[in-house]
């Protein structure tokens, strides 16, 4: 194992971690990097690694940030996990803690699917930066199409949800607007059946006027 000293950036060269499947012994040279520590007091963190049901594997050279640590796959903690290749796992990155429980790198899914050539990267902003390697964990082309698929059904399934969204929404607006409308149109026509019949009780005052006037002339 030997260890490069990077300065403390987000952007500092992707970790690895040597991870094998069904226990084979990694041959590709891998490396880790933390970037903060959560322990209240300045002591060097216990980083460990573990899947959900499983023990503890720890990473006994890590024990400073902003640090690659490269091994070379043989060391005894090797390998980390085995995994299934239809099977995810809950797996992380964590920091022993002395007084409460244990502090979180990050948690995720783990998959045998989402190995590229052997090779998956994970990282976490401002927690650290790893890479698994797992010679025999490879995508097939069954569980490509069938993701394929299922993604392709999934989209249509949004698509088809947000027209009908779409056209209730624009139905019920129809529907209220046309009611609007509608009220609007009554209230005018009460209006002026009003402003009319107050036109023609006034006729009829100046009518009477007019004809009381005339009456005293008379």
């Amino acid at each position: 194992m030997r260890r490069t000293r990077r300065p403390p950036s987000s952007s500092i060269a992707v970790a690895r971690l040597c991870l094998v499947l069904h226990v084979l012994v990694c041959s590709i040279p891998g490396s880790i990097a933390i970037f903060t520590t959560h322990e209240w007091f300045p002591t060097k963190p216990i980083v460990y690694f573990r899947c959900q049901g499983e023990n503890k594997t720890y990473l006994p050279d890590v024990k400073q940030k902003d640090i690659l640590y490269t091994f070379n796959g043989d060391e005894s903690w090797q390998p980390l996990t085995e995994l299934p290749e239809k099977k995810c796992k809950r797996c992380g990155v964590y920091e022993e803690d002395t007084y409460t429980s244990d502090d979180v790198y990050d948690e995720w899914e783990l998959c045998a699917g989402n190995f590229v050539n052997g090779k998956y990267l994970h990282s976490k902003d401002n927690q650290f930066n790893a890479s698994f390697i797992c010679p025999e964990c490879t995508t097939s082309s069954d569980v490509t199409t069938s993701d394929a698929t299922e993604s392709k059904n999934e989209a249509s399934g949004q698509t088809r949800r947000k027209i009908a969204m779409i056209v209730v929404a624009c139905t019920l607006a129809a529907a209220v607007t046309g009611a609007a409308a509608v009220m609007v149109y009554r209230w005018w026509r009460k209006r002026k059946r009003e402003q009319e019949q107050a036109r023609f009780l006034k006729l009829f005052e100046e009518d009477d006027d007019i004809e009381d006037e005339l009456g005293l002339e008379l």
